[in-house]
Parts: structure tokens; C-alpha cells; sequence
């Protein structure tokens, strides 16, 4: 071919492909963490519509996004009803909780062995960021520091299978673990527990924090049965 030609066909450029994942991803994110945070309540139906304009979004990758959501056990979509804020029953949540649990206390027990002094000056500052959060009633940011504490000592604990199995069981359990330190009491409790847990990770006492982790989300389990109770209460007075 002759360098004043120009071929029939050119290269497909990858940028848009590219630009498209990142706003598919961004979108997911924005939509989990409202539903983390109560923006979204367990069994509401998703408005597309809104959620668009929320979002500055198409219903195109609206409707990716929550496929993705779909397949976390976060929102059900039916043909017929649309999407919907997913609710777990009682069973469920009790069952669910038992299960993290276990996976919380076996990170905790591998972490102990594993962790690094690199990672453990992190989880420290973690830690620390997370009680100022406490101190200035700042839910939003105690969670997410919270929320990354536990996901550290499940990285320290270095088993991939560990890994993907917490991670897909947390996602169904991060809006209730937020609304489970609504009330102070509680709140200062998980405070106290994590305080203890930065104890035994820097004695390196694995048996003790598998048994902090394990009763910490068991707690957790009861004060999100309360919360579940109460509201059940309070919608029952309402229709009678």
C-alpha cells in the first residue's frame, strides 16, 4: 500500500469503553452506598426515572448498574414490579449474621498471624480517624472507617477464598451493620469493641480477637433484630 493511502478500516479507539466502566462503576457505588445508608430503605421500589436524575444519568447504565446490584443480593428485580430495595427476613438476617460472623473471627485469627507492621499502622490511623468521626456524631464517616478496619483485617488474613466469600457476604450486610449503631448505646459499644480488637492485633493474639470479631457481629445481629422489631411495631400501630 502506498503512504498516501489510507486504510478502509481503522482501529477501534478503547477510550470510550474505558469512560463507559468507570460511569457503570461510579453509578453502582452511588446507588450501594445509598442503599448503605438508608437513602434507599429495604423494599422500596427504585423510581428509574429519578434515580436518573439524581444520578445525571441514561437509563442505560442505570439498568447495568443494577443488574450488578441484583447479582449482590442488594435489589430484586421482577418483570413485572421493577426493581426493588431487597429485604432480608428474619431467618435470613439471623443466618446471614451467624455466617459473617464466623468469617469475621477466622480473618481475625489468620490477621493476627499474617499482618504486617505496615498494615497495622494503618488499621491504627483507621482507628483513631474513626473515633474522631464518633466524637463529632459524623455516622457517615465512622462507617466508612469502620467498615474499613474489618476489610483490612480480612486482607491481613491473605486467603483468597476467605477473601471473595467476605466480601459477597458483607455486601448484603453493610445497610443493616450502618443502621445497627443508630442508637448511642450501641454505637459506643461497637466503639469499645474496636478498641479491644486493636488490643489483641497488636499482641498478635489470635484467639482473642477471632472471639471480639465474632461476638462483635453478633451483637451486631441483636441490635439490627431490635431496630427490625421496632419499626415492624411501629408500622403495625400505624395501620390499626
Amino acid at each position: 500500500m502506498k503512504n498516501s493511502e489510507v486504510p478502509e478500516t481503522l482501529p477501534a479507539p478503547m477510550l470510550p469503553k474505558v469512560e463507559r466502566q468507570r460511569l457503570h462503576d461510579t453509578v453502582v457505588q452511588h446507588i450501594r452506598r445509598f442503599i448503605v445508608e438508608g437513602v434507599l430503605e429495604p423494599g422500596k421500589r427504585l423510581n428509574e426515572r429519578e434515580l436518573c436524575e439524581t444520578l445525571g444519568i441514561s437509563r442505560t447504565p442505570l439498568r447495568e448498574a443494577l443488574k450488578v446490584l441484583a447479582a449482590e443480593g442488594l435489589i430484586e428485580i421482577s418483570p413485572n414490579r421493577g426493581a426493588t430495595v431487597a429485604k432480608m427476613s428474619e431467618a435470613e438476617l439471623r443466618e446471614t449474621f451467624e455466617l459473617m460472623s464466623g468469617l469475621e473471627a477466622f480473618s481475625g485469627e489468620l490477621a493476627a498471624e499474617r499482618i504486617t507492621a505496615a498494615e497495622l499502622v494503618e488499621i491504627k490511623a483507621l482507628h483513631y480517624a474513626m473515633r474522631a468521626c464518633r466524637a463529632q456524631n459524623d455516622l457517615a464517616g465512622y462507617y466508612s472507617r469502620n467498615q474499613a478496619i474489618h476489610d483490612r483485617i480480612n486482607e491481613a488474613a491473605r486467603n483468597s477464598a476467605l477473601r471473595e466469600t467476605y466480601i459477597a457476604v458483607n455486601r448484603r450486610l453493610q445497610a443493616l451493620r450502618f443502621r445497627s449503631n443508630f442508637q448511642t448505646q450501641r454505637w459506643d459499644s461497637a466503639i469499645h469493641d474496636h478498641d479491644e480488637m486493636l488490643k489483641a492485633l497488636e499482641a498478635r493474639d489470635g484467639k482473642r480477637l477471632a472471639e471480639i470479631l465474632r461476638q462483635h457481629l453478633l451483637d451486631k445481629r441483636d441490635a439490627v433484630l431490635q431496630v427490625q422489631s421496632s419499626a415492624d411495631t411501629d408500622t403495625s400501630n400505624l395501620t390499626t
